[in-house]
Parts: C-alpha cells; sequence; structure tokens
C-alpha cells in the first residue's frame, strides 16, 4: 500500500512538473528552429540556430531594453526592502495609537487592481515629468511592491522572540540599532525571499510599462517582447519572440534556484505560531 501510495504520488509530481516546464521546453525549441521549420510539426528540430536569438538584439534595442528593466527592477527591490523594513519594523515591534488602521490601510493598498489606479498614476507621473522615463516605471512599481513587502516582512518579525528587543534595551541600543544589529541578521531568509519575488514582480509588469512609456528604447523587456513585429506591421515573428523570452527567464530561473531555501523559509516564515 505505500509503495501504491508512493508511485502516486512520484506520478503526480511528474505531472505537475512537466505541465510546467513543458511551456518553456517549447519555447527553447521553437527559439532554436529556423524560419522554414517553425511551424513543421516535429517534437525536435531538423537543424538549430542561433539567429534567432542575433535576430532579437539586431532588429531593436532589446539589449536596452534589458538594461532598462535591470535597472527599474533594482531600483525598486533597493527601495522597497529599505522602506518596507524599517515600516515592518515599526508596525510589527513597536506599540502606537493607529497601528492597526495604518496595516488595514496597507492591505486595503494592496488589493487594489493596477487599472484601478492607472489614470492616477499617469497624472502623477506626468506632472513630475517622468513619463516616458525608467524614473517613472520605478516609481509606480513602488506602489504595488512596497505593500506586499511590508505584509512579508511583518509576518516575519512578529515571531521573532521579544527578549531580543528587552536585551537590546538593557544594553542601550536605540530602536534603529536594534534593527540593523539585532533583526536584520536574524530576516536573511524573509528578505531573500521578499526581495526576490518583488523582483520578479517589477521584472514581469507589463501595463504600467505600456503605459508610462512610448519610445522603443525606454521600454522594458515585457512591452519590447509584445511590441516586436516582423517583415509588415501585423507579422509576428515567433522565433524572435521565443528567444527574446528564453532570454529574460534564465536570469528568473538562476535566482531562484540559488535562492531557493531561502524563498521556501521566508515565504513559510509567519504562517505557523509555536
Amino acid at each position: 500500500m505505500k509503495l501504491l501510495a508512493r508511485a502516486g504520488f512520484g506520478l503526480l509530481a511528474g505531472a505537475i512538473v512537466l505541465f510546467a516546464l513543458l511551456p518553456f521546453a517549447y519555447a527553447i525549441v521553437t527559439s532554436l528552429r529556423p524560419a522554414s521549420e517553425l511551424f513543421e510539426p516535429a517534437w525536435l528540430p531538423a537543424s538549430l540556430t542561433l539567429a534567432n536569438y542575433a535576430a532579437v538584439f539586431s532588429e531593436q534595442p532589446f539589449g536596452r531594453n534589458v538594461l532598462n528593466s535591470i535597472l527599474v527592477s533594482g531600483t525598486v527591490v533597493a527601495f522597497a526592502m529599505l522602506a518596507g523594513t524599517t515600516a515592518a519594523y515599526a508596525l510589527a515591534r513597536i506599540r502606537f495609537r493607529g497601528r492597526g488602521i495604518l496595516l488595514a490601510a496597507i492591505l486595503g493598498a494592496s488589493m487594489f487592481p493596477q487599472v484601478a489606479i492607472l489614470s492616477g498614476m499617469f497624472e502623477l507621473i506626468r506632472a513630475l515629468g517622468l513619463y516616458n522615463h525608467p524614473a517613472g516605471l520605478a516609481l509606480s512599481y513602488v506602489v504595488f511592491t512596497l505593500p506586499f513587502t511590508v505584509w512579508m516582512l511583518v509576518a516575519y518579525l512578529r515571531e521573532l522572540p521579544k527578549e531580543l528587543e528587552e536585551s537590546a534595551l538593557i544594553d542601550g541600543l536605540s530602536a534603529w540599532q536594534t534593527l540593523t544589529r539585532i533583526f536584520l541578521p536574524l530576516m536573511g531568509p524573509a528578505v531573500a525571499a521578499t526581495a526576490l519575488l518583488a523582483f520578479i514582480a517589477a521584472w514581469n509588469e507589463f501595463l504600467f510599462a505600456l503605459t508610462f512609456t512610448l519610445t522603443h528604447e525606454q521600454r522594458t523587456v515585457p512591452v519590447a517582447i509584445a511590441l516586436m513585429t516582423g517583415a509588415s506591421q501585423h507579422e509576428l515573428p515567433w522565433a524572435n519572440i521565443m528567444a527574446a523570452s528564453v532570454i529574460v527567464t534564465l536570469p528568473l530561473i538562476a535566482l531562484v534556484l540559488v535562492l531557493q531555501r531561502r524563498i521556501v523559509s521566508g515565504v513559510t516564515a509567519g504562517a505557523v505560531k509555536g
């Protein structure tokens, strides 16, 4: 009976992995196909070519788009982690009037869909002179990244022993010193997981990036891929799109594989009270 249960679990796990990896495997195979073999009914291409990858960078400023995504996502993560860590410490460890209302407001802000605040964000970014500039994207991304960051870190900080603060208070440490010297070293898993998830959210964001940019040179990779065209305006170069998708997905996969243990421990932190 146990052997049958293990076999069933193995088959189920294999089916889930296959279902998750099949689209990415199809993208890799398609990106290596010559244009003449693109729509042939074959699992593997008869010949392999890197021409599609070269075309991605030669036919549009895709390198600049990748750099824009890196700069915007990195800026968002840096600001979200700095502001989110300090805000989470105050909300989780310091008692003050209105803390519950502030937490509810942060939760409420995270529930709003992006399209609900799109027009307001557009007016704000245009008034600040940041339209068609990566700084405008970074500012808009913080709106939906910061509430998520705060909630993740608040859940983790609430589970740390109160005796840590009492010991720090006895030693004469201020609130900032307690956060930086005592709590931050213990928050490694939560900080790593939250930073990575915030980076992925900013890296994959499409709606704001499409609305707040105008020229090809200022766009990020999701918009650049969506707006790729072939020889005619209405022709879609599927092989180039697949090659670009593989290029922008591989760094995320590498980061997740490197930090997978911290992601699991950070995401599940605060889920169970001992």
